[in-house]
C-alpha cells in the first residue's frame, strides 16, 4: 500500500504545508527539509512524508531546534510515514 496525502508537494491546504521528501534526491532531503523547516513561522505545520521512517533526520532536528518543533506520527508503515512537524515559538 503507498501511502499518500490530499495534497501536492509544497503546497498549504487548512495551514499544512505539504512536503513529499520521495521526490527529492537523497543527498538533498536533510536540507530540503531544514529550509523548509526554518521558513515555517510559529504555529505552522508541515506535513512529512517519506519512504521510511527518518530517525537520524529527528536526531539532526532535535539537536538543531529542540523544542522549537513538535514532531506528531500520523501513519507509519513498512512503505513509509506521515509525520507532522509544527513550528513552536
Amino acid at each position: 500500500m503507498e501511502i499518500s496525502i490530499p495534497v501536492h508537494n509544497h503546497t498549504r491546504t487548512d495551514g499544512i504545508y505539504a512536503f513529499d521528501a520521495r521526490g527529492i534526491a537523497k543527498r538533498f532531503r536533510h536540507a530540503a527539509i531544514f529550509g523548509a523547516l526554518d521558513a515555517l513561522t510559529p504555529g505552522e505545520r508541515m506535513r512529512f512524508v517519506n519512504d521510511h521512517n527518518p530517525l537520524p533526520l529527528l536526531q539532526q532536528m532535535q539537536a538543531r531546534y529542540g523544542e522549537g518543533v513538535e514532531i506528531q506520527y500520523l501513519d507509519q508503515r513498512e512503505e513509509g510515514v506521515v509525520i507532522d512537524f509544527i513550528r513552536r515559538a
